[in-house]
């Protein structure tokens, strides 16, 4: 992937592509439009019989008679001219003929393929655009024309069958009782008169290529559409990235201010808009061959300046250098500098005071250049500005709080990076880091009294257990002695019952400062948890049946492995189990249930405990912490957190959920 990322060639490739793939779009684009507004042409019959050609065709012919109606008198030079709305007529001398002359104002390709005689029936006047010689003879040829249409004495004769006269009097509700109107259309000479224009031209193209693809340029738009979008995914994620070098490489190009370079190259795109628009508006006086050159040169040229603008931003924005690119910002860093000279290192009022007066300044220069547009878009996008460089410096104070809150509740890890602060605020991060770092001290220490105090318990505990192995030894021999007084016998089983409570605690004691040590061997082997759980839960029935409990146990029917010593694995359900004997309410349940849960194992146990749970879960895992706190029973308050320690000794998660008097422990490896 990264031969790809880093591929020079792919890149040239895909910069090659771009603009023929978005080339050959605009062209479909084009295509469909000029279908839509011109219909085939291609097509001659068809187009022939289009609702379009239809209606443009009677407009075309009819405005005419509009212009003659407001047609107004003007002497120039000797000749009559009678200007109308879209075009003028000139009277032809000695004869009652006037020809129309030609205006570069006069709007549609059809009209250059419509010849028209009208004749005023009042005053015998003939407006044509056609060189009268034989009126009659030329009248009946525009009769016998291939495309005709004509009113006569109040009727229309035409073989279009959209405007006939039906439709006419239906669809327009207009009729020329005053005039006769004979036209004809000849659509070879409106096509040559179109294919002098450059935007025709492509389309006579574009339709010359639709028809090689048997109309599917609709399959073409989606393809291109999709290629083009993976082609810019590709360059946005690889632009920057050159071969044997790490992370974003910059050019030469990148190190220029980033509003030099917009200017320059948006500079050269409004001039090639300029050169295509120029090159439109003289198309008639110049090749057509040309034009279109223009045109692909000035879109050539308008796609590397894009280019040039959209490689330096995305090189820009991944190596984080974007804005710090602006010669704006580069003034800003260099006034900022001259601010905290001028302000000193502590003093903020000063640098508060004169922030302030260049923001009233500024707002109001901007304010009294809103009267334009360009004003108030500047006006608006500093006002914008401001508030985006107040919510970053929010952002920073609530990350010295944040941390401030950190080390008020105890945590040692409080770190803010100074080199991403500013100002008084990366002073603060220094102070905090200080304290930070006497607080972890100050833990470290704390953990080390820890130990010492673990070392303590262990070592008392050791000494007490000689005597205690003495004191019990004793106990046994008294117990196989007969005594007279039978209350002496009582004496012996309470010392029996106490020094064995007392055993089982200094065991517990040495085994927990082993475990919060870490001084524990573990033997971690592949073990069958649900054959270890049967076993414990065997091994426990009869205690269980004391108190009556009954055991709901939900297994899978495969064994469950899991990497684990088998010994401690065994002292933790053992720990949990003893742990129900104690507290459970008789003559209720305990549902052990055993899953596999997203890729983990997870073992969870559940039971009703006979006293009121007025204690949270983290406190219950502590040692020498108990559920019964009157201390009826028997526990040493070590089980739960001996267990604790040993499940995540074995790289599981051990948690207590309490819920009124429900007691769940929930282990997962």
């Amino acid at each position: 992937m990264e031969n790809i990322r880093k591929s020079s060639l792919l890149r040239g490739i895909s910069y090659i592509l771009i603009p023929i793939i978005v080339f050959i779009l605009v062209l479909c684009v084009v295509n469909e439009v000029l279908v839509r507004q011109y219909g085939n042409i291609g097509n001659k019959e068809e187009y022939l019989k289009t609702d379009q050609f239809a209606e443009e065709y009677y407009i075309s012919v009819i405005s005419n008679v509009s212009d003659i109606k407001e047609i107004e008198y003007e002497n120039s030079n000797g000749i009559e001219i009678y200007n109308a709305t879209r075009n003028y007529y000139k009277k032809i001398e000695n004869q009652n003929i006037y020809y129309e002359g030609s205006k570069e104002t006069r709007v549609g390709y059809i009209n250059k393929g419509i010849n028209y005689i009208i004749k005023d029936k009042n005053t015998g006047k003939i407006y044509t655009n056609i060189q009268i010689t034989e009126l009659d003879k030329q009248i009946q040829e525009l009769k016998n024309s291939s495309v005709y249409w004509y009113y006569e004495n109040g009727e229309i004769k035409t073989n279009i069958d959209k405007i006939s006269q039906n439709n006419v009097v239906y669809n327009y509700g207009i009729t020329y009782n005053d005039y006769d109107i004979y036209s004809s259309f000849n659509i070879d000479n409106m096509i040559e008169y179109m294919l002098k224009d450059p935007t025709y031209a492509i389309y006579s193209k574009l339709n010359n290529i639709s028809q090689f693809f048997n109309n599917k340029l609709s399959y073409i738009i989606p393809i291109a559409t999709i290629l083009l979008a993976v082609i810019i995914i590709y360059l946005i994620w690889s632009i920057g990235h050159e071969k044997g070098k790490d992370g974003i490489t910059l050019r030469s190009i990148d190190k220029i201010s980033y509003e030099i370079i917009i200017m320059i190259t948006w500079f050269i795109i409004v001039l090639l808009i300029c050169v295509i628009g120029g090159a439109s508006s003289i198309n008639s006086r110049i090749p057509v061959d040309f034009v279109q050159s223009a045109y692909i040169v000035s879109y050539l040229g308008i796609y590397v300046c894009l280019l040039i603008d959209v490689i330096t931003t995305i090189r820009r924005i991944k190596a984080k250098e974007f804005w710090h690119s602006f010669l704006v910002y580069k003034i800003w860093n260099k006034l900022r500098q001259k601010i905290d000279e001028y302000g000193g290192k502590e003093n903020s009022t000063k640098k508060i005071t004169f922030f302030y007066l260049m923001f009233l300044a500024i707002f109001f220069i901007l304010i009294n250049c809103a009267t334009s547009f360009l004003g108030l878009v500047l006006l608006v996008a500093f006002l914008v500005w401001i508030y985006i460089k107040l919510l970053k410096y929010n952002k920073k104070l609530n990350e010295v709080q944040m941390a401030l809150r950190d080390i008020y509740e105890g945590k040692d890890d409080v770190y803010l990076d100074e080199s991403e602060q500013k100002g008084v605020l990366k002073r603060m991060a220094k102070y905090i880091n200080d304290i930070a770092g006497g607080f972890s001290n100050a833990i470290e220490q704390s953990l080390k009294s820890e130990r010492l105090k673990t070392e303590l318990i262990t070592n008392v505990s050791h000494d007490i257990k000689t005597p205690l192995t003495s004191i019990i030894n004793y106990v046994d021999l008294l117990k196989k002695e007969e005594f007279e007084n039978k209350q002496v016998e009582q004496y012996i089983a309470i010392l029996d019952n106490k020094s064995q409570r007392l055993k089982k605690l200094i065991e517990d004691l040495v085994e927990a400062s082993k475990v919060q040590s870490g001084n524990v061997k573990l033997n971690i082997e592949d073990i069958n948890l649900k054959e270890l759980l049967n076993q414990t839960t065997g091994e426990f029935e009869d205690r269980f049946e004391k108190k009556n409990l009954k055991i709901e146990l939900l297994v899978p029917t495969d064994d469950v492995i899991i990497k684990a010593d088998n010994r401690y694995m065994y002292r933790i359900i053992e720990n949990l189990f003893s742990n129900i004997t104690k507290y459970a309410l008789e003559n209720s349940r305990i549902y052990i249930e055993l899953k596999r849960e997203s890729g983990k194992v997870k073992l969870s146990i559940k039971n009703i405990s006979s006293e009121k749970l007025n204690i949270s879960a983290d406190e219950l895992m502590q040692r020498f912490v108990r559920g019964d706190k009157s201390r009826h029973t028997e526990g040493s308050g070590l089980g739960i957190s001996i267990a604790k320690s040993l499940t995540e000794l074995q790289n599981g998660s051990f948690d207590i959920e309490i819920d009124g008097d429900l007691f769940k422990v929930i282990l997962q490896w």
